[in-house]
């Protein structure tokens, strides 16, 4: 018995060694060598910083919008609602996000509205939508920034990132970006800004 407990104690000491001071020291000294020293690559524009790798609620129905997040954007506390599909009050917020889209896009059909603009990813901080996401909104930011749809559907063109080298998953819109584009866009033609 001696014998076992004193295995146990060396072996947690082991562990704790590791776990606690060895592999946080590597994961530390590895995120140094990276161009951001592990504090996350940040945007700059207009004045403010914004991380790139977190997603980000913007205010105004003149900008694209993130996916929603259970979470409200927080980092701190990244996460699903962790409710199912089937789960009445999920759908009933899904079905009150559907009604809220269509009502702020009224050339929308029900059925066109994407997955990801009524429902949060796992983490509840995804910085991307689909394509099919930033499309459907193009007619409503064209007509409150003073654009055509033509031109909203280009920036939209020009902001895609592809699959993951070519191969994985599909092409997307990092919507930040795609935000900041559209203020420098307006900006440049003399449209309406989003603040």
């Amino acid at each position: 018995m001696k014998t076992n407990i004193t295995i146990a104690i060396r072996l947690s000491i082991i562990c704790l060694f590791i776990f606690a001071v060895l592999y946080p020291f590597a994961i530390w000294a590895l995120a140094q060598t990276q161009a951001y020293k592990g504090k996350g690559k940040m945007i700059e524009a207009a004045g403010k910083s914004y991380y790139y790798h977190i997603g980000q609620a913007f205010e105004g129905d003149q900008y694209f919008q993130s996916r929603p997040s259970a979470v409200g954007y927080n980092a701190a506390g990244s996460g699903a609602s962790n409710k199912g599909p089937s789960n009445e009050v999920y759908l009933k917020e899904v079905a009150a996000r559907i009604d809220t889209f269509l009502i702020n896009n009224p050339t929308v059909k029900r059925e066109q509205v994407p997955v990801d603009l009524v429902t949060a990813s796992g983490s509840g901080l995804d910085p991307h939508c689909s394509l099919q996401a930033a499309y459907v909104q193009a007619a409503r930011i064209a007509e409150l920034r003073g654009l055509s749809v033509q031109q909203v559907n280009n920036l939209i063109a020009d902001n895609k990132e592809p699959a993951l080298w070519g191969l994985f998953g599909p092409e997307k819109i990092h919507v930040l970006k795609l935000n900041l584009a559209l203020d420098d866009l307006a900006n440049q033609l003399g449209g309406k800004h989003g603040n």
